[in-house]
């Protein structure tokens, strides 16, 4: 994989690669054989018997959006007159697809937008750095009290070290922030641990890296919730009871926010992430300040018992539980083209931005609790205790606890950004369900929210919403990615060796040490509390991929075109039909045509009373799709071919790709804006049975039929979906020409 391919986020022209020379050349020579064996272009063009053109979705400058700029609805194809002549058939289609489920989904989600609404739906910093931010910032508010807890068991002495690990924690802090601004700059399209370790290290590296993310970003959910919801429960004893369903009602508020799109998640979660920020950074300057007016008085020695000695392991576990103060770091790195242009600047702004409030919040936090001598209690945590102590019980401890409780409950938003994205790149690299790669009409990965949201939701009740059960399974996976990543840096800088790569090199080299010190401990120290199910998930994750990138590769190698093998059809001419213009409108066709209602009848009794039009909806030219434009001309009827392009960059490619073929069929390209394919299809059919009612329109589909049910998963089930959508409008087959893999 080569860095431009790898650094390049998922396109919606990618399901129509560019072919390369060779492929090209053997799609000129498929070309070659089917002129020799099937009439002339020219032929199939004259036979159609109706106009391919029937219009084209509104341009940018004529759309009227119901609420906002960006806001636009699926309309139909052509102009006014006929969008408000086929009303009868935009209601039908709109039954197949349950209108009161559609009409909630646009009330809870909003309407569809448009593929250009992408760059406007882009974040800027402000926004950027809350949505990006809010696991990472959330964890100051148990990262330190996860370190003390290891500390106090060791005593005075062990508690006498709380400084320096303090102090080695926001060095790692620092280090691995100073590496992913050279992350961003050397992946300036966005380059996280999957694409920087996959680029350096290889495949099964990088696969290991993403499960370690992947699994990081479910248990994120799941700990940030049960933190969340424990606050709340802390705060309201009644509820305690009610934990789980509170955290699933939390985890379905986030599911909406997130289908919504990238700009509504960050609007609705920016403003708690900035009350928190605000909050615990007015503690550590009132306490600072009034520790200071007291001359920094030395705390009260506290009064523990040690039930172990000072070990380098003790300390080991105490670094390591520190640093889960920075779990989630890379986010910025991950997310780079959701950021408004110029993206990797504005990137790595927010990343020094994110950095340094980390740094300021952690080392504020340890400063007041070396002050004030606090140690962790039972039924409070310490960051609590530090509000009493410098608010007293008032508006702004409420306010405090209220915070954390929001940051907490939102911190989960990080994956939700995060997770679909990195599903979406695996997708594109062929190790994940192609469905994945596939953008909604809200502009967000739809499909791997909801695998984010169902998989976090299990292992949430699984582990009945307890904080204490899911930790020992947290941050194992993220610092395996954070180790590969800055391994894979270092390999990068000493390949390229560009300006100050010297410096970008120990950058990394620091980083990708301590970050292999905190994943090896914590392994080790985790392993029997539950980190094994961790990293056998990682285990598992790597073998799936590896197994989906076969399928894959298989059925490529399937679908790649061989001039011997290609599909050929018959000397077949197009049988005649009668132009659209000269179609006889006798009595006997209106008085069979309609029905007392003004619906078409499908009143055909004998064959010669048949008309046949042949769609077919080629999405490439591989084996598969000239198998099914094979199959649609040996039926010796007129032929169309569609293909639906959501650029006019795609649609261009398909156009030349088509003529390189021989322009054999008659092809009709529409350029679709939105990320439905099912919906337009349906109406360029509606639109073509329009001009001749008379017809009976075959709508030809290329299926491709796994050989283990297991795989069907892996491939959209178009034909099936078609078929529904399709199968209250009269006179419509829909067929499907299967392809054996």
């Amino acid at each position: 994989m080569t860095q431009e391919s790898a650094a390049r986020p998922p396109d919606p022209s990618d399901p129509l690669p560019d072919l390369t020379p060779d492929q090209l050349e053997t799609l000129h020579q498929v070309g070659d054989q089917w002129s020799r064996v099937t009439r002339p272009p020219r032929e199939w063009r004259d036979a159609l018997p109706v106009d391919p053109n029937v219009g084209s979705y509104p341009a940018r400058h004529q759309i009227h959006p119901p609420r906002y700029e960006r806001f636009v609805t699926v309309s139909e194809l052509g102009d006014e007159k006929r969008a408000s002549e086929v009303s009868r058939v935009r209601a039908l289609s709109s039954s197949s697809t349950s209108p009161l489920g559609s009409r909630v989904r646009r009330v809870l989600l909003g309407p569809a937008l448009k593929s250009t609404a992408l760059v406007r739906e882009r974040m800027r910093k402000l926004v950027a750095l809350p949505v990006l931010s809010s696991d990472a910032l959330s964890s100051v508010a148990y990262g330190p009290e996860a370190m003390i807890t290891i500390l106090v068991i060791a005593g005075v002495a062990g508690l006498a070290l709380s400084l320096p690990i303090a102090l080695a924690v926001m060095l790692l802090m620092l280090a691995v922030g100073l590496s992913y601004r050279q992350t961003i700059r050397a992946y300036p399209n966005g380059g996280g641990s999957y694409i920087v370790t996959s680029d350096n290290l290889g495949r099964v590296p990088g696969l290991v890296a993403a499960g370690g993310l992947m699994v990081d970003y479910v248990l994120t959910v799941a700990v940030s919730i049960a933190a969340g919801v424990a606050a709340i429960t802390s705060a309201v004893p009644s509820l305690s009871g009610s934990a789980v369903p509170l955290g699933l009602g939390a985890i379905a508020l986030l599911l909406a926010g997130n289908l919504r799109g990238i700009r509504q998640a960050g609007l609705i979660f920016a403003a708690p992430t900035y009350l928190f920020v605000v909050c615990v950074g007015s503690m550590i300057v009132v306490g600072l300040v009034e520790s200071a007016r007291q001359g920094f008085p030395a705390p009260t020695p506290p009064q523990v018992n040690a039930t172990t000695g000072v070990t380098l392991f003790l300390i080991m576990r105490a670094f390591s539980s520190g640093a889960t103060a920075m779990t989630d770091i890379e986010a910025i790195s991950n997310a780079v083209p959701a950021f408004k242009p110029v993206e990797w600047r504005n990137a790595r702004t927010s990343l020094t931005w994110m950095v340094s409030m980390l740094l300021a919040l952690f080392g504020g936090i340890m400063a007041l609790v070396l002050l004030t001598g606090t140690l962790p209690k039972p039924h409070e945590t310490v960051l609590s205790q530090l509000g009493q102590h410098t608010f007293g019980p008032g508006v702004m401890y409420t306010l405090l606890q209220a915070s954390t409780a929001g940051i907490l409950l939102l911190a989960a938003n990080t994956a939700y950004n995060d997770f679909p994205r990195v599903l979406s790149l695996l997708a594109r690299d062929h190790h994940a369900p192609r469905p994945f790669m596939r953008m909604g009409d809200r502009l967000a990965y739809s499909n791997g929210i909801l695998l984010l949201t169902v998989s976090a939701a299990l292992i949430f009740v699984a582990f009945g919403g307890q904080t204490n059960a899911l930790i020992p399974l947290y941050a194992v996976g993220v610092f395996l990615a954070f180790t590969l990543s800055q391994s894979g840096m270092v390999v990068h800088w000493w390949r390229a060796r560009t300006r100050h790569w010297r410096k970008s090199l120990a950058f990394n080299a620091a980083g990708a040490a301590m970050c292999a010190v905190v994943f090896v401990t914590a392994a080790i120290a985790k392993f029997t509390a539950g980190a094994w199910v961790a990293l056998l998930a990682v285990v598992v994750f790597v073998v799936l991929a590896l197994r989906i990138r076969v399928h894959y590769d298989r059925v490529g190698r399937a679908l790649r075109l061989h001039p011997h093998t290609a599909s050929l059809p018959g000397n077949t001419p197009p049988a005649p039909l009668c132009p659209p213009d000269r179609v006889p409108p006798g009595p006997e066709r209106s008085e069979r045509g309609t029905d007392r209602d003004g619906t078409e009848a499908e009143a055909e009794e004998t064959p010669e009373e048949i008309h046949h039009l042949s769609v077919v909806a080629v999405e490439t030219l591989d084996l598969a799709n000239i198998r099914a434009l094979a199959y649609a001309a040996s039926l010796q009827q007129p032929v169309l071919a569609v293909h639906l392009s959501p650029t006019d960059e795609e649609a261009e490619r398909m156009t030349r790709y088509w003529r390189h073929w021989g322009n054999h069929l008659p092809l009709e390209v529409v350029v679709c804006p939105y990320r439905t394919i099912i919906a337009p299809l349906v109406d360029y059919v509606g639109a073509l049975h329009e001009q001749r009612p008379d017809l009976t329109i075959t709508v030809i589909l290329p299926e491709l039929v796994p050989a283990h049910r297991r795989h069907r998963l892996l491939h959209d089930r178009m034909a099936f979906r078609l078929r529904h959508a399709l199968r209250e409008r009269p006179k419509i087959v829909v067929t499907s020409v299967p392809f054996h893999v």
